[in-house]
């Protein structure tokens, strides 16, 4: 069973959440802001967390606005409520000696076929149905499914016009009417990780294939922690809340915020501690913002996934009057009815009463004039014109060029590169009547697949510089997956078409991919920790093309999953509690906050402060921390590895080799007899720094199973 937060809709194997705030500030004052209040581990001398949360907020807020500035308590898997408090009263109440940390409910946004059979992941794979049936992910017909898994605690609370069946388990939304989908991104990240298997699904027939997920027979629990404006921390921290206690295997989140934030400020890294803490893991999003440095998914705890390509391509071809055939990128389902039409540039649409020329070229809102431009396709500099096209009553529109990606239009358009936009630019101003068609979209064949996505969320890790992240990539440009028949594919009011399929792109839409393999590695191997199945899809991961990726690992991390490789990985690294204590305590957390989120008695003495590159980690990260650009450095990376493949076997140590480096392994054979069974060994890299990267590995082999961990030194 898994979990999948998403926005208003459930999938499988994955929780899917979406969180929608409640408006409890009309009777409080405008300076009261939502703070969460974070207490760590569930106290258990309380019989009543929410009582003892009232409580306490009655000792800093007045007892007459108490129960309108309490939003919610967290009281079933972990620690901590969510109020409207003054400047004032969240400074008192920083200092209560049970408060681990207070911060902001912030909003985060969504991080929005052929892609399983891209993998090598092919529906006629090896599987165990009866433990992938009771998987929890968070699609929809129950044809075929038995009664829930027993281990199920959840409900059915979809509120108005939803229901559950024995493939959407459970559902629960938070502040909204229901839980149902009306924008379509969850249900299409639901269907990725386990929809049931569909023979010729397509958009309007383009891109025509099996829709299927991973985990075709997992169940999906629904956690609707979004709305339109976004997601709240206070909602998405419900999610979680709820997610755990009902019993979830998994839990896929495709929301995150621009940029990381500290560890004790973020409610997808604190949900997601207590979630591994139970034995679940969390598979999130790296975020689209594309920039080096801006992977928003920091937590080692959780999975973190970057985007790439597959093998199918969306493009959209352009024909000039003159002969020539341009091909852009759309994904466009209208078929024009004739050969050749007028074009016309968004500056000879409008006028000067409306808008100044740079504006009308690149038909910003209210440019065009209706009359110039019916019956008329436009150009615009800007791919956005489309919606000023569309509002006009244009034909169609073309645009120049927005990264790689081909979005749902809601009427004909093509967004060109640089180059072949000014060629049509040059052609419209050489041409007394020029002509132009929008052709329907049609698949082409990416030869230079898997490339990550230019809008990917790229390393180094802001917060804790010596963990890589990402820490894989998976499909997430153009792909086909269920839709809500409620939202426009376009996510343009005005386009009403409804669809069952759809082609998104994101992160969001990588993100399930990884669920969906995690998933099915769980249902071979149930009995294998959060972190165990997270070091299966990165050592068998294979490492990207250098010349397509020039981030490297800090775009794509340990590789490109390989499901199928994931299920037998030979060794694993696995993380336990007492890896947290010191990696928390190696940041500089103190005894008492230590104490209050795990609820154990430690000291955080000196011995257990660990740096962050000697985390039992599946990837070897070290940042030189320098101003000089060139240094000899030499760095160790202390690990250990547990047998899951072969009883008897012998791993040999084979490393990347360079003039820049050189690595040593000591020792360099490990001999296994059990399984399970756990052997240590030390890395050290050692060599002298001349740019801001270096890239390295590590591969045990014992001749059937290939275990690779990237080497990153940088210096940032």
């Amino acid at each position: 069973m898994a979990g999948i937060f998403y926005p208003k809709f459930p999938s499988i194997l994955l929780v899917l959440c979406v969180l929608t705030l409640p408006n409890h500030s009309h009777a409080l004052d405008e300076e009261r802001k939502l703070y969460i209040v974070y207490m760590g581990n569930l106290d258990e001398k309380h019989e009543s967390p929410s009582s003892h949360h009232f409580n306490i907020l009655q000792e800093v807020v007045d007892i007459s606005l108490v129960r309108q500035s309490l939003v919610r308590s967290y009281t079933r898997s972990f620690n901590g409520f969510a109020a409207y408090l003054t400047p004032q009263e969240q400074e008192k109440l920083a200092d209560h000696e049970e408060v681990v940390s207070i911060f902001p409910s912030k909003t985060f946004q969504l991080q929005t076929t052929r892609s399983w059979d891209f993998m090598g992941f092919p529906e006629n794979v090896h599987r165990n149905p009866t433990v992938e049936s009771d998987t929890i992910i968070g699609s929809f017909s129950d044809k075929g499914f038995g009664p829930p898994p027993k281990k199920w605690k959840g409900v059915c609370k979809g509120g108005s016009n939803f229901t559950c069946n024995n493939k959407l388990i459970g559902a629960r939304f938070y502040g909204s009417d229901s839980a149902r989908d009306t924008e379509g991104h969850g249900t299409h990240t639901a269907s990725t990780a386990a929809g049931n298997i569909v023979r010729d699904a397509s958009f309007y027939g383009i891109a025509k294939g099996t829709a299927r997920g991973a985990v075709p027979s997992s169940r999906i629990a629904a956690y609707k922690v979004c709305s339109a404006r976004g997601c709240s921390s206070a909602d998405i921290l419900a999610g979680f809340d709820d997610a755990i206690a009902d019993s979830v295997d998994l839990i896929t989140i495709s929301i995150g915020g621009t940029y990381a934030q500290e560890l004790e400020n973020d409610p997808i890294a604190i949900g997601s501690f207590h979630a591994s803490h139970k034995g679940i893991l969390v598979i999130q999003s790296a975020g689209n913002s594309g920039d080096q440095g801006s992977v928003g998914s920091v937590a080692p705890w959780i999975f973190t996934v970057a985007a790439s390509t597959t093998d199918r391509g969306i493009v959209t071809k352009v024909a000039l009057g003159n002969g020539s055939i341009l091909t852009g990128k759309s994904v466009n389902s209208f078929k024009l009815k004739g050969t050749a039409f007028p074009l016309v540039y968004g500056k000879e649409a409008s006028s000067p009463e409306l808008c100044d020329e740079e504006s009308a070229k690149e038909c910003i809102l209210n440019c065009l004039q209706d009359n110039l431009v019916k019956g008329k396709i436009v150009l615009c500099d800007n791919f956005k014109g489309r919606l000023e096209a569309l509002r006009a009553g244009a034909l169609g529109s073309i645009g120049q060029y927005e990264g790689d990606v081909s979005l749902v239009v809601p009427l004909p358009t093509s967004a060109l590169t640089l180059h072949d936009f000014f060629a049509v630019e040059s052609y419209v101003n050489s041409t007394k009547a020029p002509k132009v068609n929008i052709l329907t979209s049609e698949s082409i064949r990416n030869l230079d697949a898997p490339r990550v996505a230019s809008f990917s969320s790229k390393g180094p890790n802001s917060i804790i510089q010596n963990i890589l992240k990402p820490d894989v990539t998976a499909p997430g440009i153009e792909i086909l997956a269920a839709f809500s028949a409620d939202a426009s594919p376009s996510e343009i009011p005005s386009d009403k078409r409804s669809v069952k399929y759809s082609i998104l792109s994101g992160t969001s839409m990588s993100c399930p991919h990884v669920a969906g393999a995690a998933a099915y590695v769980k249902s071979l191997h149930p009995d294998w920790s959060p972190s165990a199945i997270k070091s299966a899809l990165m050592t068998t991961a294979w490492r990207m093309d250098v010349k397509h990726n020039q981030e490297t690992e800090f775009a794509y991390g340990s590789g490109h999953i390989d499901p199928v490789k994931a299920a037998d990985p030979g060794l694993v690294y696995e993380t336990v509690e007492d890896d947290y204590v010191k990696l928390l305590c190696g940041l500089g957390s103190d005894t008492s906050t230590l104490r209050k989120i795990f609820g154990v008695n430690f000291n955080c003495s000196e011995k257990l402060k660990a740096n962050p590159k000697d985390l039992n980690y599946p990837s070897m990260t070290i940042n030189l921390n320098t101003f000089r650009r060139s240094i000899p450095f030499s760095e160790k990376f202390p690990r250990t590895v547990t047998n899951v493949g072969r009883t008897n076997s012998t791993y040999k140590a084979k490393t990347s080799v360079s003039s820049d480096y050189s690595i040593t392994v000591n020792p360099n054979i490990l001999t296994f007899g059990e399984l399970n069974e756990k052997k240590t060994f030390e890395v050290t890299i050692s060599g002298k720094f001349n740019g801001n990267m270096i890239s390295a590995s590590l591969e045990w082999s014992d001749g059937a199973h290939n275990v690779r961990s990237p080497i990153v030194v940088y210096n940032y």
